[in-house]
């Protein structure tokens, strides 16, 4: 019987090799879902070993984020697992929902980690970066819940405050402008949005000269941290996912072709892209590069580029 494994010169080849060789199950069945025919079960079958009895996610879900306690990233991460194998919708996507709205600030949206039971301090803050990922993916997947209300409303008056944003802010701004329901509103929050990116510099528009531009400081949760390594660089792509979001106005073809080449070029010698961010940990680094290297596949393949 003849073989219907890619090509191994390809870059999907190169990359399947490096995922059965290190990545986690959960990405295992991503990869086999999007590149090589999987069934959506099999990925839904991993996520939930990462389940908790509240409805959340936890147990190192988001490699950032260690331990078994239930975190918002985690759930948003789920969402986002969940959405990519067409899973957007009934009893789990509502558990997921009843848990947001357990965890969220007193501002209705969602803080970077949940309180501890028990813990004293200040009460929790919410966060565009948590919440507006999840918002925009929910609003786009027509999921209505009553926890959406509070939090859309959040997001909208937390990317009109944007005035000197991390790339992780612009970043959580771009997917809740993606997804939510009032596109002519979108639309005007994305120009402004994009201007901004272009006056502050805050995208590598000639990947051979990155250090030209200003590295962005390190981000952790509540805002920058001087605890990690800063310096990092973003490119087009880190904005513009895909061809349909609302930055990809924010450049040019000429600026996207780019950008989408060096992409293509940071593929390793062993088949796997680097980190999509500084690791906090070594472990968060070896688990963060499949999850990459899934990401860096499905933005090339969006944008037509042959991946074998």
């Amino acid at each position: 019987m003849a073989s219907t494994s890619p090509c191994p010169s390809t870059p999907l080849a190169r990359a399947e090799r490096f995922m059965w060789l290190t990545a986690r199950v959960l990405e295992q069945r991503r990869f086999a879902h999007h590149f090589t025919g999987g069934g959506a079960e099999p990925v839904e079958t991993a996520l939930a070993a990462y389940r908790n009895e509240d409805g959340g996610y936890g147990h190192g879900l988001e490699p950032d984020l260690r331990g078994p306690l239930s975190r918002p990233s985690h759930a948003s991460h789920a969402l986002s697992v969940l959405d990519g194998v067409g899973r957007r919708g009934g009893p789990l996507v509502e558990r997921v929902c009843r848990y947001l709205t357990l965890v969220s600030a007193a501002d209705g949206a969602l803080p970077a980690a949940a309180p501890s039971a028990g813990a004293a301090g200040a009460p929790p803050q919410g966060e565009l970066i948590t919440t507006g990922p999840v918002v925009g993916l929910l609003h786009r997947n027509q999921v209505w819940h009553a926890w959406l209300f509070r939090a859309t409303d959040f997001c909208w008056a937390a990317v009109n405050a944007l005035a000197k944003p991390h790339p992780y802010e612009v970043a959580a701004a771009v997917a809740f402008l993606d997804g939510v329901p009032d596109r002519v509103r979108a639309a005007r929050a994305a120009d402004r949005l994009g201007r901004l990116v272009r006056e502050r510099r805050m995208a590598v528009l000639d990947p051979g000269r990155p250090d030209a531009y200003p590295g962005a400081d390190a981000y952790a949760a509540g805002g920058l941290s001087g605890d990690l390594p800063g310096g990092e660089h973003f490119f087009p792509h880190d904005y513009a996912r895909v061809p349909g979001s609302v930055a990809r106005r924010w450049f040019t073809d000429e600026e996207m072709d780019g950008s989408l080449r060096f992409l293509a070029r940071a593929q390793r010698e062993d088949g796997g892209w680097p980190p999509d961010r500084p690791p906090w940990t070594p472990a968060a680094s070896l688990e963060r590069r499949p999850i990459a290297t899934i990401e860096a596949l499905r933005t090339l393949r969006a944008y037509g580029r042959d991946i074998g």
